[in-house]
């Protein structure tokens, strides 16, 4: 799940703005994080799909997602990530779960980061169209050393909610991220970020 992981994070983030970012883009992000900043509570079914340098799919996954404040929690089949604010518990799926904290991870871009539509000084951004039913603002990163070349997002116009992500990467290949059933007022337990051992099997190994 490392790949999907990283991808999934990669959309899931937020700028702090600067002087070369484009004010039309500035002022759609805004829109958007004041939607999140007000929710009560966050669920959404996303479906990401990969596609080689080609154009060509594949293969897709299906993923849900849960968000409260600082907290997520988020489900691929049999493979879970579960934040509680200070720590990120990954569990592979089989026996294995990597422990590490939200401080450690702060280089990587976070599911609360990307809904809150602000964004940190590590990419530039601008409004590259506004044709149609979305929003599309394109981020490119100010490290070139980064594993992706840009991300463009798609934001729905009637609802200043995100809608859907592509990430190009440095081999050209595509990682599309789209996000339906989106409830930004989803009324959702503290408890759903609490990580629990075991839940898991008895021979799981917590790595930190």
């Amino acid at each position: 799940m490392k790949k999907f992981y990283t991808s999934a994070l990669l959309i899931f983030s937020a700028f702090a703005l600067f002087a070369q970012n484009d004010p039309a883009a500035k002022k759609v992000l805004d829109a958007v994080g004041a939607k999140v900043k007000s929710a009560k509570g966050i669920t959404a079914n996303c479906t990401l799909t990969s596609f080689t340098s080609k154009g060509k799919p594949n293969g897709s996954k299906l993923i849900d997602l849960t968000m409260k404040g600082e907290k997520y929690f988020i489900k691929q089949g049999k493979t879970e990530i579960t934040c509680d604010g200070v720590n990120v518990y990954q569990y592979d799926g089989d026996k294995t779960i990597t422990k590490s904290s939200v401080a450690e991870g702060s280089q990587t871009l976070s599911p609360q980061k990307l809904l809150s539509g602000t964004y940190d000084k590590d990419f530039t951004y601008k409004l590259v169209s506004s044709a149609g039913s979305f929003y599309e603002i394109e981020m490119k990163p100010v490290d070139a050393r980064k594993n992706f070349q840009k991300v463009n997002l798609f934001i729905n116009k009637s609802a200043s909610t995100f809608a859907k992500a592509r990430i190009l990467d440095k081999s050209n290949n595509i990682t599309e991220v789209k996000m339906s059933n989106l409830n930004l007022n989803a009324s959702v337990s503290d408890t759903k970020f609490v990580f629990n051992k075991s839940k898991y099997p008895k021979d799981v190994e917590v790595l930190d």
